[in-house]
């Protein structure tokens, strides 16, 4: 899916399948991604702020320079994911598996 600055705003994905998917720029602040699956996605410069990662699947996904700020990132997997300069504060951590398969509740 080419979706790349899309304007999703609030959108609703849950469950939403977007493996591959390319969403680089994409607005997707406030989105609710519960149960999405995003592994392998870009989402180079995302804005991902206050939105709803909950269960999320985003193994491999590339998240470089997104906004993640204020997200909901419980029980979401970032396994292999790329966070280099995301911006995570204030992201809700809780049994969040980190890019290097740890698990935490404070932050990867």
């Amino acid at each position: 899916s080419d979706l790349e600055a899309a304007a999703l705003t609030s959108a609703n994905l849950t469950s939403a399948n977007l493996i591959y998917a390319e969403l680089s720029w994409a607005n997707l602040i406030s989105a609710n991604l519960t149960w999405a699956n995003l592994s392998s996605a870009n989402l180079t410069w995302a804005y991902l702020s206050s939105a709803n990662l909950t269960w999320a699947n985003l193994f491999s996904a590339n998240l470089t320079s997104a906004f993640i700020n204020n997200a909901n990132l419980n029980w979401a997997n970032l396994f292999s994911a790329n966070l280099t300069s995301a911006n995570l504060t204030g992201a809700a951590w809780n049994n969040t598996t980190c890019p290097d398969g740890t698990v935490t509740y404070t932050g990867c």
